[in-house]
């Protein structure tokens, strides 16, 4: 089964073509990719993430709206008891925020120096680490991904 992303493009945001050459990056490298597109508010993307079952949540930002954002993703998916979700995030962010949303649960910060192949890169790790692509393997019924019965 391929990794899962959701690729969200948070608030007023308008500027989402670094968000379209990920998300085509990612599905080039074999991956499964959702694309919310624009104007989207934590609640939607937390929403979206659950409803369509992703390994991987990345969130692309470049208002410097960062610290306001990830923690209302990050507090949501904890009241819904999603722990199992990885969210990463790119676009401007500032160096000095970066331990601060780790320190959230932020799994990792891929900055616009990032290639799409760090990128890449970085989401197998994070599934790797978290063993969540075994565990969505197990839970389904054939390599078609059919529900387990």
């Amino acid at each position: 089964m391929p990794i899962k992303v959701l690729v969200a493009k948070p608030g007023l945001d308008g500027h989402d073509r670094g968000a379209k050459i990920v998300a085509r990056a990612l599905r080039d490298a074999g991956m499964e990719v959702v694309y919310t597109g624009l104007h989207q508010t934590p609640e939607m993307i937390v929403n979206a993430a659950i409803q369509e079952d992703v390994d991987v949540v990345g969130v692309s930002i470049l208002s410097g709206a960062h610290m306001t954002i990830f923690p209302k993703i990050m507090t949501m998916l904890s009241e819904r008891e999603v722990d199992d979700i990885a969210v990463v995030g790119g676009g401007v962010i500032q160096e000095d925020d970066i331990p601060k949303l780790k320190a959230i649960g932020v799994r990792e910060i891929f900055n616009a120096e990032a290639s799409t192949q760090d990128l890449i890169d970085g989401i197998e790790r994070i599934v790797a680490e978290t063993g969540r692509d075994r565990t969505r393997r197990a839970s389904t019924g054939s390599a078609q991904g059919a529900p387990a019965r």
